[in-house]
Order: C-alpha cells, then sequence, then structure tokens
C-alpha cells in the first residue's frame, strides 16, 4: 500500500505558521485499499459527500421519473450549490412539481455560498430564504421521494422516517459497512448525516464510478448528471464545479463540511476520501488536488484555476504577500 504525505502548511515569511494534519484513504476498482495519508481508518461525519447515494432510493423507485426529471434535477440533489438564481429556480421548481414550497424545506436559511449568489442577494436587498442552502436540492428530492412513495412528508428528514431510513440502507450497501456500524447524527441542514471510515468513504465512491463505467444504470445516470452539469453541483467559484470542468468530467467530487470530500474517478475506477482534521476548509482543497497528483489523474503543471487551491499566497491587510497556502510533498 501506497503511504502518501497530503498535509497542507500556511507559511509567513519563511516560518510554517500553521500545519494542517490531512488523513486520506484510496481504494480501487476491486475495493483494494491502495494507498493511505496518515489513518485511513479515520471515522468522521460523511456530510454532504454522502448525496450521491442518498438519492439512489429515490432513482430506483421510479418515483424520479414519474415526476419528469432528468439531469439538472439529479445534479443538485447531489449538490452543495452556490446559492446562486439557477439553483433557487430549479430547487423551486423542484418543490412546484409535488405541490409543495419553500416552508416545506427542513433545511434552515443560510447566505449562498458562492460570491456571485451573495452579490445577487445583497444587491436585490434580499435575505437568504431556505432555497438558498446549499442542501434545498437534496431536500427537495427527500420530500419529493416521500411524496411519490405515498408517505407523510412531515419529518422527511428525521431518522426514523423511511426516506432516511432508506438512506442508510444505501450507504450501507455501497460503503460495505453494516448499518449497524454506521453512526447516525443531524447534519448542518438538519437531515440524518452518517459517520464511517474514510476507507468505507472511498469504498463507496470506488465502487460508485466501476459501477457508473459497467452500465449500471442508477450509478450511471447519478455520475453523468454530475460530469455534465458542474454548475449545478457548486457554483461559479466553488471548487467542485472547476475541478469538473477542468478534467471535462474525468472527476467527480463531492465536497462535505469540516474538511470531508470525497471523489470518484469513473475511468480508472478509483474513489479516494479525505478528512482535514481541524475541519480547515483552506486545506481541504489543496489536498483533494494534491491527491489527485499523485495518481497522475492531474498533472503536476496544473490549470491556472486548480493551482490557485494548491498554492495560495497569503496577504496582509495592505495587500502585500507575506507567506502562502500550500499542500507538503
Amino acid at each position: 500500500m501506497k503511504s502518501l504525505e497530503l498535509d497542507v502548511v500556511v507559511t509567513r515569511g519563511a516560518v510554517v505558521e500553521s500545519r494542517h494534519r490531512v488523513h486520506a484513504a484510496v481504494v480501487d476498482e476491486t475495493g483494494a485499499l491502495i494507498a493511505a495519508a496518515r489513518e485511513s481508518s479515520y471515522v468522521t461525519a460523511w456530510r454532504s459527500c454522502a448525496k450521491p447515494f442518498q438519492v439512489m432510493p429515490f432513482l430506483e423507485s421510479g418515483g424520479f421519473d414519474s415526476l419528469g426529471w432528468g439531469d439538472d434535477q439529479l445534479a443538485l440533489a447531489c449538490a452543495s450549490h452556490g446559492g446562486e438564481p439557477e439553483h433557487i429556480v430549479l430547487a423551486e421548481s423542484m418543490l412546484s412539481d409535488i405541490g409543495m414550497e419553500e416552508g416545506d424545506l427542513a433545511c434552515g436559511p443560510h447566505d449562498p455560498l458562492s460570491a456571485r449568489g451573495l452579490r445577487v442577494l445583497r444587491e436585490a436587498g434580499a435575505r437568504p430564504t431556505r432555497l438558498h442552502n446549499n442542501c434545498s436540492g437534496k431536500h427537495a428530492a427527500m420530500l419529493a421521494r416521500a411524496h411519490t412513495a405515498g408517505w407523510h412528508a412531515f419529518g422527511y428528514e428525521r431518522e426514523d422516517h423511511p426516506v432516511q431510513r432508506c438512506c442508510l440502507e444505501a450507504v450501507s450497501k455501497w460503503s460495505g459497512l453494516e448499518m449497524s456500524a454506521i453512526g447516525r447524527a443531524v447534519d448542518g441542514c438538519g437531515a440524518v448525516v452518517f459517520s464511517l471510515p474514510l476507507e468505507n468513504m472511498a469504498r463507496a465512491y470506488a465502487n460508485l464510478a466501476r459501477a457508473a463505467r459497467d452500465d449500471d444504470e442508477v450509478s450511471g445516470r447519478i455520475v453523468h448528471a454530475m460530469q455534465t452539469r458542474p454548475f449545478l453541483i457548486g457554483g461559479t467559484d466553488r471548487f467542485d464545479s472547476i475541478l469538473i470542468e477542468e478534467t471535462e468530467g474525468g472527476v467527480i467530487a463531492k465536497i462535505g463540511a469540516e474538511g470531508v470530500h470525497s471523489v470518484a474517478v469513473p475511468a480508472l475506477g478509483l474513489g479516494m476520501a479525505l478528512k482535514v482534521e481541524d475541519g480547515a476548509q483552506r486545506a481541504q482543497f489543496a489536498g483533494v488536488v494534491r491527491l489527485l497528483q499523485h495518481f497522475d489523474v492531474l498533472s503536476q503543471r496544473l490549470s491556472p484555476r486548480l493551482e490557485e487551491f494548491l498554492h495560495r499566497p497569503i496577504r496582509n491587510t495592505r495587500g502585500e504577500v507575506v507567506g502562502e497556502l500550500r499542500a507538503e510533498r
């Protein structure tokens, strides 16, 4: 097994001022752990990285197709979107299709995560709504799952609701963990969040990559939606969108809060999962880029948009460059 160094440091002058410890696991198409950084068995909450698996039961049920939904709705269900106008309109239309509205969402409002989304909201003199929540697409899909199955919508986000039980079953199946071994708590958006080792997160994404490549319908549809709708997955300035665009769909990635990230490389059948131990997002993206470079998925000579995530200047209040953020080698 290959041992990797993915820690990210922040310098001030020639001195390392901060260090972010990064754990990671890489699993191949056979399900074998082939590489790790620090502890591949590190257990943490999967957060939004679980979204592609949370929507699977809805696709499998036929309910998704009964609504006439397609790649746009599927991408938004998997997204941690930036709260831009296009995201809001789509989430709102998904609710309208099932006779529901913003108030039916269990997620709370928060400011848009993309700079463009925040600027549009402020220029309009408006306040964020639940639709601006980066998980509104996931929640709309969960409500639609309940609606098409004939289940009550109230409490759809709670652990004992059929929607969430189906999500747990999917996470168990694709990660290779018994349901009893998967930790459960409440996510930032109010829905159930799952905790599991990084190795099992990576295995789930490797299974997704392999199944999509082998023409499994549900996996293939999810991967295709993410590959072809990068803007909906994140937004104008969001890391996942940029990574998907720059690799022309060769990599699909899902951000999670508190420094967790999961990646699939469909052509190679690889699954990757990464956790910044202190939860710092500034280290998260550099770690993902460096991890992909270790497997030659990204070249050492990066495009300017990706290079910015790997090496970022640290500036003082006068705009002077006084240090840098960089991944260790």
